[in-house]
């Protein structure tokens, strides 16, 4: 391989290794800086958007200045690349922070939407057993009569539930609430004995 073509494929690495840590670095920096610019302004410090910016242009700078240093025309290829990279991440941080804060979010809810179902679990077996157990409908005829009040307001709490569980709503843990609130209630208006 001529010694022109070996080098320009050298270069052309180096290019493009020293463009990935450059875009990674403008790109980490914004979205730090967007994070913890955000915080309520009682509780926010300047010190992280300092330390943001400090570490992101202890990356950013040498990954500009050492391939400039080899090639003057790689210092402007490379500023515009990471120009462009430090606007592309400002204008989508919202939506990238939104949806860190939504898995965040899921992540602390977790042990309460599996305690939720857990419970959810326990009532449609409680609820079924009026529905598929003969006996039980002989004795308790109301409790399949959606024509009273609190079988209809039970079954809707019931379908409430269940359409909330298949999405992991946040709502979900009260709507089974209101789905054992409707349950004991229309187990009492039939006259069915208090659970202990």
């Amino acid at each position: 391989m001529p010694a022109f073509a070996e080098s320009a494929l050298v270069g052309a690495f180096q290019l493009v290794f020293w463009g990935a840590v450059l875009v990674c670095a403008v790109t980490a920096t914004v979205l730090a800086v967007r994070h913890h610019s955000a915080a309520d302004p009682e509780t926010r410090a300047s010190d992280p958007v300092f330390w943001d910016l400090f570490m992101g242009s202890a990356v950013a700078v040498p990954a500009l200045l050492i391939p400039t240093l080899a090639a003057p025309w790689s210092g402007a290829v490379l500023t515009a690349l990471g120009a462009g990279a430090g606007v592309a991440a400002y204008r989508g941080s919202p939506r990238i922070l939104a949806w860190h804060a939504n898995l965040r979010q899921q992540k602390e809810n977790q042990p309460v939407y599996t305690a939720a179902q857990v419970e959810h679990d326990i009532l449609l077996a409680r609820w079924s057993r009026y529905e598929l157990d003969p006996a039980c409908c002989i004795d308790y005829p109301a409790m399949t009569d959606v024509r009273r009040p609190e079988t209809s307001a039970l079954i809707k709490a019931m379908r409430e539930a269940e359409q909330l569980r298949s999405g992991r709503h946040q709502g979900y843990a009260s709507a089974v609430g209101r789905f054992a609130l409707a349950l004991s209630a229309a187990e009492q208006a039939a006259g069915i004995p208090a659970r202990g």
